[in-house]
């Protein structure tokens, strides 16, 4: 395969003072609102990072929507609570006892975060796309989505009946468009993102849940994106089932959650097969369990389980207004940065939809999205993600080119993050990379990359 080293150029078009500020590398002038500090503390606070070049910058990590590091909190809780790590549910020691309160009071808190009703279901799984495939096996009936979501909502009813509605240009035309299949053919489930990982937009959850019910369907929620932004309460919006990921929430230890009634998951098969999800064994037989039980066989992620109670309590703990008010802020910083920037186009999927995540997904007019994300991390240590953010469908939908740009922002997030970004953005539009990078199997990678590696690598 040819190796290609290649550089951005310049958008053609821009505005005489804006080209010329790109050109020199100066600020592309972000909002005059007050410049927000991170909200909470993260583990990957002050990280050091090399660039080329051989020296060390402050890390700038934009890409929180594909995984956030720990809270410094949620770190220091499971430090706390390794010593006591043993089997669960059998063990008589005293550390054994000590894992099963702790994997059981998670089991509890995390219900109790989200609104659960008394009745509904706590199953840990590994992540979100771990939970909709168990949701998937026990829907009893088709499934309607819709073409905007995660590949995780998406393929896992591909095998158990699923219809597509495509999203209108408004909220309301997709509402008209999703009653209107609803009414054609009856549906078990109706299973919907609450915010998009491509655009940042958040769906009015009681609205859509309104809408399932009044149709005889119930209604799952995707809330990888929503949760770490903003709280969720089942039972005050009628959600029936709601799948979410650590990860995603400051808590990267390995576990998610599928939270919900509970009589479609007593009746379906068990999520996997083995040990603790049984009753009783024969070579011939089992005799499974009903409850959380029946889908955790095998030896559960205690310390994820753990994790990611301790996320959502400190989330809780900062609060719903002062979340939103520092998201709100930094997210309008960046929208501002990139509306004066030539050659640049956010994307978006709703015109009635005003309520957005710290999320923006945009396209370079010219040049490879690609090569400037490389850069961003080669040359800056801005961490961004370029493709098209396993959401292909939504994607290809509203973009013009074949891939995007995405950044996104979360409660360690400061203005100096959003303002080196839109410098560096600026600078690599105007004048390109300043070394050379060759387009390989793996994506664009320096030709040389004098960058040491961490000694544990």
């Amino acid at each position: 395969m040819t190796s290609t080293a290649t550089t951005v150029p310049a958008a053609p078009g821009a505005p005489a003072a804006t080209a010329a500020s790109a050109a020199t590398g100066a600020s592309v002038a972000p909002s005059a609102r007050p410049a927000p500090v991170p909200l909470a503390d993260l583990v990957d606070a002050g990280l050091e990072v090399p660039v080329l070049g051989g020296r060390t910058v402050r890390h700038v990590n934009l890409d929180l929507a594909a995984s956030a590091p720990a809270l410094t909190a949620v770190a220091a809780h499971v430090g706390a609570v390794l010593p006591y790590y043993a089997s669960v549910h059998r063990g008589t020691g005293y550390a054994s006892q000590a894992s099963t309160a702790l994997l059981e009071d998670a089991r509890v808190a995390v219900a109790g975060r989200v609104g659960a009703r008394l009745d509904d279901l706590v199953v840990f799984t590994r992540n979100t796309t771990d939970a909709l495939n168990l949701l998937a096996s026990a829907v009893p009936g088709e499934t309607v989505v819709l073409d905007i979501e995660h590949h995780a909502n998406l393929l896992p009813w591909q095998r158990r009946g699923r219809r597509v509605v495509v999203a209108g240009p408004t909220f309301g035309a997709t509402l008209d468009a999703l009653a209107a299949e609803l009414a054609r053919r009856p549906a078990a489930l109706l299973s919907v993102t609450g915010a998009s990982n491509l655009t940042g937009e958040v769906l009015p959850l009681a609205e859509l849940a309104d809408l399932a019910h009044a149709h005889g369907a119930r209604l799952a929620v995707d809330a990888a994106q929503l949760l770490p932004h903003r709280p969720v309460d089942l039972a005050a919006s009628g959600i029936d089932y709601l799948a979410f990921s650590g990860h995603k929430a400051y808590a990267p230890f390995g576990a998610g959650a599928l939270v919900g009634r509970a009589d479609w998951l007593d009746a379906a098969p068990p999520h996997l097969a083995g040990g603790g999800a049984v009753e009783s064994v024969t070579v011939d037989a089992a005799e499974w369990k009903t409850g959380p039980e029946r889908h955790e066989a095998g030896t559960p992620n205690l310390i994820g389980a753990v994790a990611l109670a301790r996320a959502l309590a400190e989330l809780e703990r900062i609060g719903e207004d002062a979340r939103r008010a520092h998201e709100d802020a930094l997210a309008a910083r960046l929208h501002d940065g990139l509306a004066a920037q030539p050659g640049v186009r956010v994307l978006r999927g709703f015109d009635d939809l005003e309520d957005r995540l710290g999320i923006a997904t945009l396209e370079l007019e010219r040049g490879s999205v690609g090569l400037v994300a490389a850069a961003l991390a080669a040359e800056h240590g801005i961490s961004v993600r370029a493709g098209r953010f396993c959401a292909h469908p939504f994607f290809d939908r509203l973009a013009t080119r074949a891939n995007g740009l995405r950044v996104s922002l979360g409660a360690g997030s400061s203005a100096d993050d959003v303002d080196r970004f839109l410098d560096a953005l600026a600078g690599l539009i105007a004048d390109g990379p300043a070394f050379a990078y060759d387009r390989t199997p793996a994506g664009w990678c320096p030709r040389t990359d004098d960058r040491p590696r961490p000694s544990f690598a």
